[in-house]
């Protein structure tokens, strides 16, 4: 086994046990719990698989951005929730019954709505999108689906166990996150930084921003909520986005360097959006009551 060979899977282990982590702290009440708030469900959706799409669409038809960076904005906008993500809204805030059942639930429901949107928004790029229903099924049940449940069910039937092992899964998990992590980036270096320039960096950034803005102001009374929504809404499965462009337009091979330089982007404005809502939380939710 070669390195090329060895880095892909190492980070797929890493997202499995992070996975797997959040699910030990989980319970089947947490992950079904959007589906008995149909309000927030439906804003969620209109945030995430509405708002984002139609922008990222009218971003890259007006704009003469790149095309491996207009295919990313498309791709990106569509995919579900990222499975490493309820991590960092756990810390900023977020309630486990929001963070897990907003993953789960979008996860499933991507199973319907990636092909669907994919082939709506397809003639806009003046041919018919497609992504296999099964590439969806396999990514949603081995990143998103069968992780958590494995954690789910750990806790279910031996709780102490699941206590003790919470904490050591997500710490290997991390290290192979940024084992597997600095390689690639290394790696895709030079394609990401043949990307910077024509405004690539601003239309990432706005993108990151109009979905920070979108989610905090869909996501309802609960300051919490809007964290959550705000932070998911931004943040997009990039395993997701580059399986979209490999079926559509396989000849990009700087797709997945948008798709990287869109992460760096994402982690800096998040962060800053965070702390920005722990410096000035009044201000934040004086804007949206207003």
């Amino acid at each position: 086994m070669n390195l090329a060979t060895l880095i892909p899977l190492v980070l797929k282990a890493s997202i499995v046990l992070l996975v797997v982590g959040l699910g030990l702290k989980a319970t089947l009440d947490d992950v079904t719990s959007l589906f008995r708030r149909p309000g927030l469900l439906l804003r969620s959706l209109l945030s995430m698989n509405v708002v984002m799409p139609l922008f990222a669409t009218v971003l890259a038809l007006v704009f003469d951005f790149h095309q491996a960076v207009k295919i990313a904005l498309v791709a990106l906008a569509v995919s579900p929730v990222p499975p490493i993500l309820p991590k960092k809204e756990l810390k900023a805030g977020g309630t486990a019954s929001y963070a897990m059942g907003l993953l789960v639930a979008a996860a499933l429901l991507a199973i319907f709505l990636v092909p669907l949107t994919i082939k709506v928004l397809g003639p806009a790029f003046g041919r018919e999108g497609h992504i296999s229903f099964l590439t969806v099924v396999k990514l949603v049940l081995s990143t998103v689906l069968v992780p958590t449940a494995a954690g789910i069910v750990v806790r279910r039937l031996v709780p102490a166990l699941a206590e003790r092992m919470t904490k050591p899964v997500s710490a290997l998990a991390t290290v192979l996150l940024v084992a597997g992590s600095l390689p690639i980036l290394f790696t895709a270096w030079p394609a990401i930084s043949s990307l910077i320039g024509n405004g690539t960096i601003a239309a990432l950034a706005v993108f990151v921003l109009v979905g920070l803005a979108a989610g905090h102001w869909l996501g309802g009374p609960d300051p919490q909520d809007r964290t959550v929504l705000a932070l998911s809404t931004a943040s997009r499965h990039p395993g997701m986005a580059m399986a979209i462009a490999q079926a559509n337009f396989p000849g990009q091979k700087l797709v997945v360097g948008a798709v990287l330089l869109y992460l760096i982007v994402n982690v800096i404005l998040s962060a800053l959006y965070l702390t920005s809502r722990r410096r000035h939380p009044a201000e934040f939710e004086g804007a949206v009551k207003t």
